[in-house]
C-alpha cells in the first residue's frame, strides 16, 4: 500500500488536466517550474561539458573522483537543469558524488540525433577531465532514460570505454508506442498517454526513423552494455518499455536488474524530500551504483 503521502502527490497529479495537443514550449515553463531546489548544502556550478552547457552539482563531502552524467526528462522537447533540481540534488546527497546535469539540446529546435550527439560529448570530456570511465555512471529519467542508453550504444559502437554502470529512470526507449501498457495503464497513468507521446516523438525524430536504435533504444542491439538498473511505476504507460528493454538486454547477455515499484507513477522520484517511496527509490539507486564506482 502507498504511504499517505504519496497518495496525496497522486491526488495531485489526477487533476491537473491533460491537453490534446502538445504544447512543447508550455512544457518547457511548467517543467522548470516545479523542478524545486536543491537540498541544503548542495550546490551547482556552472560548466562548459565539451561544448555543452552543464553544471556539476556537489553534496557536502562528495568524491571528486567519481561521478555521474545525469541526463534529464522531458521528451527531449522539454527538461532542463532547473527541472530537475530537486531530483539531481537528493540523487547527488545519496550516491556521495559529483554529479554532471547536461543541458543538451531540444527538439524541435535540435531534433535527433542531437541530444545522444551532446551525451557522448559530455561523457567524452569527463574522460578527458581525468574522470576513468571505471567510475562513471549515466543516468536519466524518461528521454533521459532513453538516452542513457542510446548514448551507451553510440560510445560502444564508437570505441569508446563504457561507464562502470547506468541507470533508467521510467526510460523511455519506444518511439512508436507499441507496449501493451500503452493500453492496460492507461488509466491508470496520470501523466502520460499514447497519444502524447507520439506527438513527442514526431517533434523529436523529425522525419528521423522511429526504429534507429539511437532515438529508440529498444531496437538496437544490446550485447555489451554494462550492469544495468532499471526502475519503473507499475501505473505507467512506459511500463513495457521497461520489461521489454530489460529482457532484450537480458537476453543480449547484459547484467540487468529490473524493479517494478507497485502503484508508482512516471518518475516518482522527482517528489523526492516530499514522498517516501521517492526517497527509497534514490536510496535504491545508490545502494545498486556506489559499489560499482568503488564508493
Amino acid at each position: 500500500m502507498a504511504s499517505e503521502k504519496f497518495q496525496k502527490f497522486l491526488t495531485l497529479l489526477q487533476n491537473q488536466p491533460q491537453a490534446e495537443r502538445v504544447d512543447h514550449q508550455k512544457m518547457r515553463v511548467m517543467q522548470d517550474k516545479v523542478g524545486g531546489k536543491f537540498p541544503e548544502g548542495v550546490l551547482g556550478t556552472p560548466v562548459d561539458a565539451g561544448g555543452v552547457p552543464a553544471e556539476w552539482i556537489d553534496a557536502p563531502g562528495a568524491a571528486q573522483d567519481a561521478a555521474v552524467l545525469y541526463l534529464h526528462g522531458g521528451g527531449y522537447v522539454a527538461g532542463s537543469i532547473d527541472s530537475h533540481r530537486n531530483l539531481t540534488g537528493n540523487l547527488a546527497a545519496a550516491m556521495g558524488c559529483r554529479i554532471l546535469a547536461l543541458h543538451y539540446r531540444l527538439a524541435p529546435e535540435h531534433p535527433h540525433p542531437a541530444p545522444v550527439q551532446d551525451a557522448v560529448a559530455a561523457y567524452r570530456w569527463m574522460l578527458g577531465q581525468g574522470l576513468s570511465a571505471e567510475r562513471i555512471m549515466i543516468a536519466g529519467d524518461s528521454a533521459g532514460g532513453g538516452l542513457t542508453m542510446a548514448t551507451l550504444l553510440a560510445l560502444r559502437d564508437g570505441g569508446d570505454p563504457l561507464p562502470a554502470t547506468a541507470t533508467g529512470i521510467s526510460p523511455w526507449v519506444d518511439m512508436e508506442g507499441k507496449g501493451d501498457s500503452m493500453k492496460t495503464r492507461a488509466d491508470a497513468d496520470p501523466m502520460i498517454n499514447r497519444d502524447m507521446l507520439l506527438q513527442i516523438a514526431d517533434l523529436f525524430l523529425g522525419g528521423a526513423d522511429p526504429t534507429d536504435p539511437l532515438a529508440a533504444p529498444l531496437q538496437g542491439e544490446l550485447a555489451g552494455l554494462p550492469p544495468l538498473l532499471i526502475q519503473v511505476g507499475d501505473a505507467e504507460v512506459l511500463l513495457d518499455d521497461s520489461t521489454r528493454f530489460a529482457a532484450k538486454a537480458e537476453a543480449a547477455g547484459v547484467d540487468v536488474t529490473l524493479e517494478v515499484w507497485p502503484e508508482m507513477v512516471h518518475v516518482w522520484h522527482a517528489s523526492a524530500g516530499f514522498v517516501p517511496e521517492a526517497d527509497q527509490a534514490i536510496a535504491r539507486i545508490a545502494e545498486f551504483s556506489r559499489p560499482k564506482l568503488g564508493l
